[in-house]
Protein backbone atom coordinates (compact mmCIF):
# COMPACT_ATOMS: atom_id res chain seq x y z
CA UNK A 1 0.00 0.00 0.00
CA UNK A 2 1.41 3.61 -0.82
CA UNK A 3 1.03 6.57 1.07
CA UNK A 4 -1.83 7.51 -1.31
CA UNK A 5 -4.10 4.36 -0.58
CA UNK A 6 -6.92 4.12 1.74
CA UNK A 7 -5.61 2.81 4.45
CA UNK A 8 -6.70 0.43 7.00
CA UNK A 9 -6.10 -2.05 10.04
CA UNK A 10 -8.45 -4.59 11.58
CA UNK A 11 -7.42 -4.02 15.65
CA UNK A 12 -7.64 -6.39 18.49
CA UNK A 13 -10.70 -5.05 19.25
CA UNK A 14 -11.88 -6.56 16.30
CA UNK A 15 -12.55 -2.71 14.89
CA UNK A 16 -11.49 -1.17 11.33
CA UNK A 17 -9.86 1.67 11.93
CA UNK A 18 -9.73 3.73 8.91
CA UNK A 19 -7.61 6.43 7.29
CA UNK A 20 -7.93 8.48 4.30
CA UNK A 21 -4.02 7.58 3.63
CA UNK A 22 -1.56 5.62 5.42
CA UNK A 23 -0.81 7.61 8.58
CA UNK A 24 2.82 9.14 9.29
CA UNK A 25 1.61 11.27 12.40
CA UNK A 26 1.35 8.76 15.07
CA UNK A 27 0.75 9.68 18.52
CA UNK A 28 1.01 6.42 20.70
CA UNK A 29 0.64 5.26 24.64
CA UNK A 30 4.35 5.08 25.49
CA UNK A 31 5.27 0.97 25.67
CA UNK A 32 3.58 1.16 22.06
CA UNK A 33 5.26 3.99 21.19
CA UNK A 34 8.98 2.43 22.07
CA UNK A 35 7.68 -0.20 20.23
CA UNK A 36 7.03 1.62 17.28
CA UNK A 37 10.65 3.21 17.77
CA UNK A 38 12.22 -0.19 17.72
CA UNK A 39 10.25 -0.71 14.29
CA UNK A 40 11.80 2.75 12.48
CA UNK A 41 8.64 4.43 13.33
CA UNK A 42 9.27 7.63 15.34
CA UNK A 43 5.81 8.82 17.24
CA UNK A 44 4.89 12.63 17.58
CA UNK A 45 3.54 12.06 21.24
CA UNK A 46 3.10 9.56 23.65
CA UNK A 47 0.86 9.39 27.02
CA UNK A 48 1.02 7.25 29.61
CA UNK A 49 -1.16 5.95 32.46
CA UNK A 50 -2.54 6.34 35.61
CA UNK A 51 0.13 4.63 36.90
CA UNK A 52 2.90 7.43 35.64
CA UNK A 53 3.28 10.86 36.78
CA UNK A 54 3.03 14.14 35.39
CA UNK A 55 6.55 13.56 33.32
CA UNK A 56 6.88 10.12 30.79
CA UNK A 57 8.29 7.21 32.73
CA UNK A 58 11.38 6.12 31.56
CA UNK A 59 11.47 3.03 32.17
CA UNK A 60 8.56 2.46 29.77
CA UNK A 61 10.19 4.30 27.31
CA UNK A 62 13.28 2.02 25.38
CA UNK A 63 15.03 3.65 23.17
CA UNK A 64 12.72 6.54 22.95
CA UNK A 65 14.18 10.51 23.25
CA UNK A 66 11.74 11.23 25.50
CA UNK A 67 13.06 15.26 25.72
CA UNK A 68 12.50 15.48 21.76
CA UNK A 69 8.98 13.97 22.19
CA UNK A 70 5.86 15.72 22.86
CA UNK A 71 3.71 14.35 26.04
CA UNK A 72 0.40 14.42 26.45
CA UNK A 73 0.15 13.71 29.98
CA UNK A 74 -0.64 10.50 31.61
CA UNK A 75 -4.08 8.62 33.07
CA UNK A 76 -6.50 11.46 33.88
CA UNK A 77 -3.99 14.24 33.28
CA UNK A 78 -3.92 13.16 29.72
CA UNK A 79 -5.22 16.36 27.40
CA UNK A 80 -7.13 14.50 25.21
CA UNK A 81 -8.49 18.09 23.30
CA UNK A 82 -4.35 19.05 22.73
CA UNK A 83 -4.00 15.48 21.62
CA UNK A 84 -6.74 15.91 19.10
CA UNK A 85 -5.64 19.25 18.20
CA UNK A 86 -2.34 17.86 17.28
CA UNK A 87 -3.94 16.12 14.55
CA UNK A 88 -2.37 12.55 14.66
CA UNK A 89 -2.93 10.73 11.72
CA UNK A 90 -3.69 7.50 14.06
CA UNK A 91 -3.31 7.34 18.04
CA UNK A 92 -1.62 3.37 18.93
CA UNK A 93 -2.84 2.42 22.05
CA UNK A 94 -2.95 -0.80 24.27
CA UNK A 95 -5.55 -3.01 25.64
CA UNK A 96 -5.09 -5.38 28.81
CA UNK A 97 -8.21 -7.59 27.21
CA UNK A 98 -11.64 -6.28 26.14
CA UNK A 99 -12.27 -3.21 24.54
CA UNK A 100 -10.82 -1.10 26.92
CA UNK A 101 -8.25 1.25 25.91
CA UNK A 102 -5.27 1.23 28.88
CA UNK A 103 -4.45 4.61 30.30
CA UNK A 104 -6.92 6.62 29.83
CA UNK A 105 -10.51 7.06 31.32
CA UNK A 106 -13.32 5.48 29.54
CA UNK A 107 -15.01 8.81 28.70
CA UNK A 108 -11.67 10.65 27.81
CA UNK A 109 -10.99 6.92 25.22
CA UNK A 110 -14.92 7.59 23.52
CA UNK A 111 -14.07 11.32 22.86
CA UNK A 112 -10.68 10.87 21.52
CA UNK A 113 -12.17 7.48 19.24
CA UNK A 114 -14.60 10.40 18.29
CA UNK A 115 -12.38 12.36 16.81
CA UNK A 116 -9.09 10.69 15.36
CA UNK A 117 -8.59 6.80 14.32
CA UNK A 118 -7.42 5.14 16.99
CA UNK A 119 -5.61 1.24 16.61
CA UNK A 120 -5.78 -0.93 20.10
CA UNK A 121 -3.15 -4.32 20.33
CA UNK A 122 -4.13 -6.34 23.03
CA UNK A 123 -0.46 -6.88 25.41
CA UNK A 124 -3.08 -8.76 28.15
CA UNK A 125 -3.09 -12.44 29.71
CA UNK A 126 -4.79 -13.89 26.80
CA UNK A 127 -2.06 -13.07 24.24
CA UNK A 128 1.50 -14.71 23.94
CA UNK A 129 5.09 -12.68 24.12
CA UNK A 130 5.34 -13.85 20.40
CA UNK A 131 1.51 -13.15 19.35
CA UNK A 132 1.67 -9.53 21.26
CA UNK A 133 5.27 -8.88 19.36
CA UNK A 134 3.09 -9.83 16.26
CA UNK A 135 0.98 -7.78 15.85
CA UNK A 136 2.70 -4.55 16.79
CA UNK A 137 5.02 -5.95 13.42
CA UNK A 138 1.83 -6.12 11.60
CA UNK A 139 0.63 -2.98 12.66
CA UNK A 140 4.14 -1.01 12.32
CA UNK A 141 4.52 -2.89 8.80
CA UNK A 142 1.30 -1.53 7.34
CA UNK A 143 2.30 1.84 9.02
CA UNK A 144 5.56 1.90 6.13
CA UNK A 145 8.08 0.06 8.48
CA UNK A 146 10.53 -1.52 6.07
CA UNK A 147 10.08 -5.22 6.29
CA UNK A 148 14.26 -5.38 7.89
CA UNK A 149 13.37 -2.93 10.10
CA UNK A 150 13.34 -6.08 12.83
CA UNK A 151 15.41 -8.31 10.86
CA UNK A 152 18.73 -7.94 13.25
CA UNK A 153 16.17 -8.00 16.55
CA UNK A 154 14.60 -11.46 14.68
CA UNK A 155 17.98 -12.50 14.44
CA UNK A 156 18.83 -11.39 17.95
CA UNK A 157 15.97 -12.88 19.83
CA UNK A 158 16.35 -16.58 18.26
CA UNK A 159 20.16 -16.51 19.52
CA UNK A 160 18.95 -15.01 23.46
CA UNK A 161 16.18 -17.70 23.26
CA UNK A 162 18.66 -20.48 22.56
CA UNK A 163 20.97 -19.23 24.66
CA UNK A 164 18.28 -18.95 27.30
CA UNK A 165 17.08 -22.22 26.51
CA UNK A 166 20.41 -24.35 27.09
CA UNK A 167 21.08 -22.34 30.53
CA UNK A 168 17.37 -23.45 31.59
CA UNK A 169 18.05 -27.34 30.74
CA UNK A 170 20.75 -27.75 33.81
CA UNK A 171 20.64 -29.79 36.41
CA UNK A 172 19.71 -27.00 39.82
CA UNK A 173 17.77 -24.71 37.90
CA UNK A 174 17.43 -20.79 39.89
CA UNK A 175 14.60 -20.35 40.99
CA UNK A 176 12.84 -17.07 39.65
CA UNK A 177 10.69 -15.09 41.28
CA UNK A 178 8.95 -11.49 40.14
CA UNK A 179 7.72 -8.71 41.80
CA UNK A 180 6.80 -5.22 42.37
CA UNK A 181 7.19 -3.56 45.50
CA UNK A 182 4.84 -1.89 47.20
CA UNK A 183 6.30 -0.43 49.92
CA UNK A 184 8.68 -1.25 52.69
CA UNK A 185 6.18 -3.04 54.22
CA UNK A 186 5.05 -5.74 51.15
CA UNK A 187 5.11 -6.46 47.81
CA UNK A 188 3.26 -7.54 45.12
CA UNK A 189 4.10 -10.63 43.91
CA UNK A 190 3.69 -11.67 39.76
CA UNK A 191 1.28 -14.47 38.92
CA UNK A 192 3.21 -15.74 36.44
CA UNK A 193 0.79 -17.55 34.18
CA UNK A 194 -0.73 -13.78 33.90
CA UNK A 195 2.17 -11.97 32.53
CA UNK A 196 3.65 -13.17 28.88
CA UNK A 197 6.75 -11.73 29.71
CA UNK A 198 6.83 -14.41 32.57
CA UNK A 199 5.25 -17.07 30.80
CA UNK A 200 7.84 -16.66 27.75
CA UNK A 201 10.92 -17.20 30.77
CA UNK A 202 8.53 -20.36 31.59
CA UNK A 203 8.20 -21.68 27.68
CA UNK A 204 11.79 -21.68 28.04
CA UNK A 205 12.36 -23.82 30.72
CA UNK A 206 13.38 -20.65 33.76
CA UNK A 207 11.85 -22.01 37.20
CA UNK A 208 9.59 -19.33 38.00
CA UNK A 209 8.34 -19.02 41.57
CA UNK A 210 4.31 -19.04 41.83
CA UNK A 211 3.29 -17.33 45.05
CA UNK A 212 -0.24 -19.61 45.63
CA UNK A 213 -2.35 -18.37 47.70
CA UNK A 214 -5.30 -15.46 47.65
CA UNK A 215 -5.17 -12.19 46.09
CA UNK A 216 -5.64 -10.70 42.85
CA UNK A 217 -5.44 -12.19 39.27
CA UNK A 218 -2.36 -10.84 38.22
CA UNK A 219 -0.10 -10.55 41.77
CA UNK A 220 -0.83 -11.73 45.25
CA UNK A 221 0.20 -8.87 47.92
CA UNK A 222 2.61 -10.41 51.03
CA UNK A 223 4.76 -8.78 53.14
CA UNK A 224 8.55 -8.95 52.05
CA UNK A 225 8.52 -12.31 55.02
CA UNK A 226 6.73 -13.95 52.92
CA UNK A 227 8.14 -12.87 49.88
CA UNK A 228 11.63 -14.06 51.91
CA UNK A 229 10.24 -17.36 52.41
CA UNK A 230 9.84 -18.09 49.05
CA UNK A 231 13.80 -18.82 49.17
CA UNK A 232 14.13 -17.19 45.17
CA UNK A 233 17.89 -17.31 43.52
CA UNK A 234 16.85 -14.92 40.92
CA UNK A 235 14.42 -11.67 42.02
CA UNK A 236 13.03 -9.73 39.23
CA UNK A 237 12.27 -6.68 41.07
CA UNK A 238 9.83 -4.04 39.01
CA UNK A 239 11.38 -0.73 37.83
CA UNK A 240 8.79 1.03 36.96
CA UNK A 241 8.20 4.80 38.56
CA UNK A 242 4.69 3.37 40.49
CA UNK A 243 7.16 0.26 42.20
CA UNK A 244 8.92 1.28 45.41
CA UNK A 245 12.67 2.23 44.80
CA UNK A 246 15.12 0.39 46.32
CA UNK A 247 15.98 2.91 48.93
CA UNK A 248 12.84 2.83 50.62
CA UNK A 249 13.57 -1.26 51.37
CA UNK A 250 17.22 -0.54 52.88
CA UNK A 251 15.44 -1.27 56.25
CA UNK A 252 13.81 -3.53 55.71
CA UNK A 253 15.47 -7.27 57.17
CA UNK A 254 13.70 -9.42 54.76
CA UNK A 255 14.42 -7.73 51.65
CA UNK A 256 18.03 -7.67 53.00
CA UNK A 257 18.27 -11.06 53.19
CA UNK A 258 16.42 -12.35 50.33
CA UNK A 259 18.80 -10.11 48.35
CA UNK A 260 21.78 -11.25 50.00
CA UNK A 261 21.17 -15.07 48.61
CA UNK A 262 19.30 -13.90 45.65
CA UNK A 263 20.49 -11.40 42.05
CA UNK A 264 18.26 -8.38 41.87
CA UNK A 265 17.47 -7.91 38.03
CA UNK A 266 15.26 -4.73 36.59
CA UNK A 267 12.09 -6.03 34.99
CA UNK A 268 9.74 -3.93 32.95
CA UNK A 269 6.20 -5.53 32.60
CA UNK A 270 5.65 -2.79 29.75
CA UNK A 271 8.70 -3.59 28.09
CA UNK A 272 8.73 -2.66 24.46
CA UNK A 273 7.33 -5.49 22.05
CA UNK A 274 9.89 -5.81 19.91
CA UNK A 275 12.34 -8.59 18.47
CA UNK A 276 15.33 -6.18 20.02
CA UNK A 277 13.95 -5.89 23.23
CA UNK A 278 12.77 -8.88 23.90
CA UNK A 279 16.02 -9.95 22.88
CA UNK A 280 17.50 -8.40 25.32
CA UNK A 281 15.13 -9.08 27.84
CA UNK A 282 15.92 -12.99 27.95
CA UNK A 283 19.66 -12.29 27.72
CA UNK A 284 19.45 -10.10 31.23
CA UNK A 285 17.87 -13.23 32.71
CA UNK A 286 20.52 -15.36 31.29
CA UNK A 287 23.20 -13.37 31.90
CA UNK A 288 22.09 -14.18 35.69
CA UNK A 289 21.77 -17.85 35.57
Amino acid sequence: MDAHSTWEFTDDRGLRVTAASRPTRLVAYIQAGATLWDHGLRPAGVFGSHHDGGAQDPAKAGGLPLEEIRSFGSGSGVDIEALAAAEPGLVVAVTYGGDQVYGLDPDAAKHLGEQVPVAVIDVGTSRSLAQVRGRFTELARALGAQPDAAARGEEELARAEARLRSLASRPARPRVLALSAADERTAHLARPATWPGLRALGELGVELVDPEGEGGANWRTAEWAEAAALRPDIVLADVRANAAPPRLLAGNASWSAMTRRAQVLPWNPENPASHRAHAGWLDTVADAM
